[in-house]
């Protein structure tokens, strides 16, 4: 006598797609924030590049196309500002990541009150920006601040007067303040990364006679390799949108000479009130951002498939 097989017992449809919704029901509220806090605001903003918005004028508001964009490429004012960002960041990140490697390599070594130095270089990074800013106005001023005396009396400058006012030397006074702001983050990541390395690595060096260049060039700079393009992409898409020293030292001067892009963004968007022309600005510096960011991707993951 043959037995007929039993049918496998199958959940009802309903339960089946209750049972796949279920991951997306979880991270549904996530979802949501996300797109309300960020997709939201960013596909309006994009959407303001081809449009007449200026708040002074009640009839404006309407669709333009490419209208701001074909005024941007003859603004002289934004290829100047473009030309202070490229300075501006460049110098920003190379001074931070400098130092900042400095003293990484200084606090990779073990020493009395390592503990406490670490905290005290961290210390920059906890004051606010605009707090930062506004205490290096200070001390670039001649009348309340030591540095231009110190640099007086050093040879640099000819009689103390504040450099913020010089056109020659004003982008200076925010690269500084930034340098100094800037510096905790280089060498607490790159400290990090340094400490992951196998300590054998060095004595199996030492032993081979490798001296103290050779075995930074051959193991450790190999080894922060993906750490440092990761942080300088990061801190290169930051200061390039960083505009806040700017705004408090200088404020874009003395005649735009330490105008960026960021900081005439704001301009345009809350001293012009013109938000269509500020977002086609900020379109643009999106898209070469995104360019940057995309290379230095595809150069970290070509130094990973190396290694």
């Amino acid at each position: 006598m043959m037995h007929q097989p039993i049918a496998k017992h199958r959940p009802p449809l309903r339960k089946r797609l209750a049972d796949a919704s279920e991951p997306y029901l979880y991270s549904a509220p996530a979802l949501i924030l996300i797109v309300a806090v960020m997709l939201v605001p960013l596909v309006l903003g994009i959407s303001y590049a081809f449009r007449d918005i200026q708040l002074l004028n009640p009839f404006s508001g309407g669709f333009i196309g490419l209208d701001h964009f074909r005024a941007l490429g003859q603004d002289q004012a934004f290829f100047g500002a473009l030309r202070n960002t490229l300075w501006w960041t460049g110098a920003s990140v190379l001074l931070q990541f400098t130092f900042g490697l400095i003293l990484a390599l200084l606090l990779d070594k073990p020493f009395y009150g390592r503990g406490l130095v670490q905290a005290l270089v961290f210390l920059p990074w906890a004051v606010p920006s605009f707090l930062a800013g506004l205490n290096w106005a200070w001390l670039f001023n001649p009348v309340i601040g030591p540095l231009p005396h110190w640099l007086h009396a050093l040879g640099l400058l000819d009689a103390p007067h504040n450099i913020l006012s010089d056109p020659n030397l004003a982008m200076w006074g925010p690269i500084v303040a930034n340098v100094w702001w800037g510096i905790p983050f280089f060498a607490i990541t790159l400290l990090a990364a340094l400490q992951a390395i196998p300590r054998d690595l060095y004595e199996a060096a030492a032993i081979d006679g490798a001296g103290p260049v050779q075995r930074f060039l051959s193991i450790t700079l190999p080894f922060l390799a993906p750490t440092i393009a990761i942080t300088v992409l990061l801190r290169t898409v930051w200061i390039s949108n960083f505009a806040d020293l700017i705004v408090v030292m200088t404020n874009g001067g003395p005649a735009d000479r330490t105008q960026i892009v960021a900081s005439y963004i704001f301009t345009q968007a809350f001293k012009r009130l013109d938000f269509g022309y500020a977002s086609a600005i900020a379109l643009v510096l999106l898209v070469l951002l995104l360019v940057y960011s995309m290379l230095i991707v595809l150069l970290r993951q070509t130094m990973l498939n190396k290694g």
